[in-house]
């Protein structure tokens, strides 16, 4: 009988589980160095940026070879590198905007001004540019810095963040956490909740209802997942929440947030807050904590969307609740619906009805 051995070579492959390993160890040797690879590649760009920016600067070039030695220079460069690009006038106006932004607002921190952070090379040019652009100071500009290391945005996603205004609005809902959490569950907390979410994203006519709104949540999911922010995991929507008698409760949406561990709840509210919706969320929090949650997860947390909230009524409506709850607002751009849409006049008939009444001012 013909010896048959150990890896028989099937498909390309080995059918030896020493061998799978072997070769999941070397694909993970070559992605680091590739990683590796791509950070060192990109310190030299931005190293390079940082200093052809604090050359312009420093050299006051505009002031000595006139305003349009930027030109000039991108011409050089582009002449002498064919091949590489970011040289454009407008790509080297990035350069000295970016190293003035910073220079002079990290001296203001405390920080030295004239050299560039390490943390800046872990982060692409372009994501660059539009922080510098879009942020009124450095320290919002860092804020943003690290949640580009932290969470590794897209340069779409940063975008869609600077436009919700992340800075001013994370962290910012009212909440009980601290009297309701333990330090520093309490702190990591608020950190997760924004106040306002904007659901811009949906394309909502006026006059909808709780319903649709979470429909259009529920089918923008990967978009609203995006909103909530890194950690959030998407459970369920409208899950049976059985009680040991029989009776079913459906919250709104169920998700788990990986960094917290814990279940979050969410109520959405098309109305402005009331002190009974705090009462409604306060038991689906004590459900899921009684049905769901398991014996190495924390408290489960409780969040109310609703379309505006006063401040002063929320803090009231959770003086002896001992659950953690957050009640924050939402923004949304509604359009008008597709029956008042056809009967209102085009942009080209309201141009016609200009011209001609132009026309009879004329006459």
């Amino acid at each position: 009988m013909e010896h048959v051995p150990s890896f028989v070579k099937r498909e390309g492959t080995f059918a030896d589980e020493s061998y799978d390993k072997w070769l999941s160890v070397i694909k993970s040797r070559l992605q680091q160095s590739q990683i590796k690879a791509a950070i060192k590649v990109n310190h030299a760009l931005m190293q390079f940026y940082w200093d052809l920016g604090r050359d312009i600067v420093r050299l006051k070039a505009e002031q000595k070879w006139g305003d349009s030695v930027i030109e000039h220079l991108s011409l050089d460069l582009k002449s002498a590198f064919p091949n590489q690009k970011g040289f454009s006038t407008r790509n080297i106006r990035y350069a000295k905007q970016w190293f003035l932004f910073y220079s002079e607002g990290l001296i203001k921190l405390h920080q030295a001004g004239a050299k560039m952070p390490k943390s800046f090379a872990l982060v692409p040019w372009r994501h660059h540019v539009e922080i510098i652009t879009k942020c009124r100071n450095v320290e919002e500009a860092l804020f943003y810095i690290n949640k580009v290391i932290e969470n590794n945005w897209s340069r779409r996603e940063l975008e869609d963040f600077l436009e919700s205004d992340l800075y001013r609005t994370l962290g910012k809902a009212p909440t009980n956490f601290k009297h309701t959490l333990p330090s520093p569950l309490a702190g990591l907390a608020q950190e997760i909740l924004k106040d306002p979410y904007n659901f811009d994203f949906l394309s909502m006519t006026k006059g909808y209802d709780e319903k649709r709104l979470e429909d259009a949540l529920f089918h923008n999911i990967t978009r609203f997942l995006l909103e909530l922010g890194n950690g959030f995991a998407f459970v369920g929507r409208q899950m049976e929440l059985r009680m040991p008698g029989g009776k079913s409760f459906f919250p709104d949406m169920i998700f788990y947030h990986i960094r917290l561990k814990c279940y979050v709840v969410i109520e959405l509210k098309v109305v402005d807050f009331t002190p009974e919706f705090a009462g409604k969320l306060n038991f689906y929090v004590t459900a899921v904590d009684k049905l769901l949650r398991g014996a190495d997860d924390n408290p489960t947390i409780g969040l109310l969307i609703c379309k505006s909230k006063d401040k002063t009524l929320v803090e009231w409506s959770f003086q002896d609740i001992n659950k953690p709850l957050g009640v924050a607002s939402y923004q949304l751009q509604e359009i008008i619906s597709k029956e008042i849409s056809d009967m209102l006049p085009s942009a080209h008939d309201i141009e016609k009805m200009l011209d001609k009444d132009q026309t009879n001012q004329l006459l």
